[in-house]
């Protein structure tokens, strides 16, 4: 697991001076430092899991994942998902184009077609389009992988329920929150984004969200 983001102290110190919403809930969310950002930094773990939990509850997500984890042997990686059959991972619970997902996944990366070392020289939005060209992987999902393995500071998933839950909640708006409201929030967090979006997760979710 990683060491919270270096930028995280700076990023609450703006983020309150810029926000009274964010300002209060970085005070009612004093969270230790181990649970901050929560990442492997291991991206096809983390893909394979964002892949599982599309669509699904996240305790349904867990109880595939952790089949999945155990089909491989407790060892997530291309080389050992890639040795098992399309009917091995579909008993895990796992449907028809998820298991393409991961085989796809896995091919990718043994041959190379896929390489993750790229996106640390990609600004977000290509690294977005990098990872979206990935089967079952869309901006969502890629947006996930940047904030959680790759620790952007910047980023704002709008097409996330939980944020546009907390954006409601929080800022006293109706649901789904109007895109130009959404739109100024983003702005006014920024270089920060990835930071609001923590803590107004938090205000919803007692359980801090990890990939």
């Amino acid at each position: 697991m990683t060491k919270v983001p270096k930028y995280w102290n700076k990023a609450k110190k703006s983020l309150s001076k810029k926000d009274k919403v964010m300002s209060k809930l970085i005070k009612n969310y004093q969270s230790p430092s181990e649970i901050i950002l929560k990442s492997r930094k291991d991206i096809f773990f983390s893909l394979c899991k964002s892949i599982i939990g599309q669509q699904i509850s996240v305790a349904a997500a867990n109880s595939v994942f952790f089949r999945f984890k155990k089909m491989c042997k407790n060892k997530i990686n291309a080389k050992s998902v890639s040795k098992l059959s399309f009917k091995q991972l579909k008993s895990c619970g796992l449907s028809r184009q998820k298991v393409l997902g991961i085989k796809s996944l896995a091919k990718q990366i043994i041959n190379k077609s896929f390489n993750p070392k790229l996106i640390k020289k990609m600004n977000d939005e290509e690294a977005i389009s990098y990872l979206s060209n990935l089967r079952q992987i869309g901006r969502w999902s890629a947006e996930m992988i940047l904030l959680f393995t790759y620790n952007r500071s910047n980023i704002w998933p709008i097409q996330d329920i939980g944020l546009l839950r907390a954006i409601s909640k929080n800022y006293k708006k109706k649901y789904l929150p109007p895109i130009k409201f959404v739109n100024l929030l983003k702005k006014r967090f920024s270089p920060y984004c990835s930071v609001a979006t923590w803590y107004l997760w938090r205000s919803i979710d007692p359980e801090p969200i990890q990939y």
